[in-house]
């Protein structure tokens, strides 16, 4: 005789999620931005009504509890934290500016899997939110006479390949804006300003943008081509890895009296907009970078162990006890096996919960998680030489089992050795 379900409230009807929003189009982006926080992780039930569940509903509490797992929320971190803040002061200075100069941008700098896109995006989704909030959700500068949509951020990835004409492709696709056949570069240009301009831009973000080489010539002018935005009324953000030592400073100078790096018109460039303002004012950046975790202070590994913490209540491992992630060893072991990387993190963690749950140890421990490499799945998308995908650090070595000895009891030796005649 089977014993009765626990209440049908127990256990949350679950869905399998929809693929991700592809970010690079006007309503992939809207979609993102109206969904980035309404995925509902599963219940917390304890063993004891999990076990009370019929075959099929504890199916569907196992499959609610791994999306669970794959879709950790985004932790705020002080790395984060700062990343954010400049954004949100960047971004409203230059909306409340009125003068008719260049405004001032960002540069988002970071090694990869670090959650450069993720904070840059949140946090420019929580800015368009406000705005649409303050203008009643409609364009306050719409032209007269159309019916363009309200577009206050745009997210653009740079081309693998990239020169000034698929720059401004890219940056027409999102808007979903034709292009016509054969059209030339002054004529992009003039589509990009429109673009930006009818559909009431205000922030414009340039990702993967170290995938430009600064010793091609055409490379070189795509970059020109993105300086020269910043004349276009928008906040121009460009994320990439490691711009330190990429070559987009070069011809740059850091002013410590402000912090930020000022780039002058690049001598024989080409002035793609034709905006004379523009070419005749710096373009000024404030350079960021979003670090991994440190754990070589008190500090660093107290900031550490906060992370592990709340990521740790967002698990739904059944035999999970308190501190399971920092306490003991554990943090020192999370630490080496990521260097304090979140993405290389997230997914040790994902595929320990995927392991814990299928073996039914319902918890994360040193030896679970030593049977488990980091294995960087779904970046097809992702150019390897412009260090976007980082390096793995070594799994911790196992020592093969020792072979057991042969029993040699009854091996025969030969006939004993007679002694020697002196």
């Amino acid at each position: 005789m089977t014993q009765p379900e626990p209440p049908g409230d127990v256990v949350s009807p679950f869905v399998l999620p929809a693929p991700p929003p592809d970010r690079e189009t006007l309503a992939g982006w809207q979609h993102y931005r109206l969904s980035r926080a309404s995925f509902l992780p599963a219940p917390r039930l304890t063993l004891a009504d999990y076990r009370r569940l019929g075959p099929r509903r504890k199916a569907l509490h196992d499959l609610h509890r791994t999306a669970t797992h794959v879709n950790l929320p985004l932790l705020e971190t002080p790395m984060s934290a700062a990343v954010d803040r400049l954004m949100r002061f960047r971004i409203q200075n230059n909306l409340l500016k009125t003068k008719a100069t260049t405004q001032s941008g960002l540069m988002i700098s970071g090694g990869g899997f670090q959650g450069k896109t993720e904070t840059v995006c949140d946090s420019a989704a929580a800015f368009e939110d406000f705005l649409r909030d303050l203008h009643q959700q409609l364009n306050p500068d719409a032209v007269a006479g159309t019916r363009d949509l309200h577009a206050p951020v745009a997210y653009v990835q740079t081309p693998v390949t990239a020169k000034p004409k698929s720059v401004c492709e890219a940056i027409l696709d999102f808007f979903g804006a034709p292009i016509p056949r054969g059209a030339t570069l002054p004529q992009l240009c003039r589509l990009v300003r429109a673009s930006l301009r009818d559909h009431g831009t205000r922030v414009l973000i340039l990702d993967d943008v170290t995938r430009l080489k600064m010793h091609r010539e055409a490379d070189q002018d795509a970059l020109d081509l993105m300086r020269g935005l910043m004349s276009m009324n928008v906040t121009l953000i460009l994320v990439g890895v490691g711009i330190r030592k990429s070559g987009l400073l070069t011809g740059g100078h850091h002013d410590p009296a402000s912090g930020q790096w000022h780039f002058p018109p690049r001598k024989g460039g080409k002035s793609y907009f034709n905006d004379e303002a523009g070419t005749q004012t710096d373009r000024r950046f404030d350079l960021i970078d979003l670090n991994p975790f440190r754990y070589d202070t008190p500090a660093g590994i107290a900031t550490w162990a906060h992370h592990l913490a709340g990521m740790e209540d967002c698990l739904r491992l059944f035999r999970a006890e308190p501190g399971m992630l920092t306490t003991g060893d554990m943090p020192e072991y999370l630490f080496r096996r990521t260097q304090g990387v979140v993405g290389l993190l997230e997914r040790l963690i994902e595929d320990g919960c995927a392991a814990a749950i299928d073996s039914g140890t319902e918890k994360l421990t040193v030896s679970l998680l030593d049977g488990i490499a980091i294995e960087l799945r779904d970046v097809s998308g992702r150019d390897p030489e412009a260090g976007e995908i980082p390096e793995i650090p070594a799994p911790p070595a196992t020592s093969p089992p020792a072979k057991r000895g042969r029993n040699t009891v009854f091996d025969d030796r030969g006939p004993a050795s007679r002694p020697s005649a002196s």
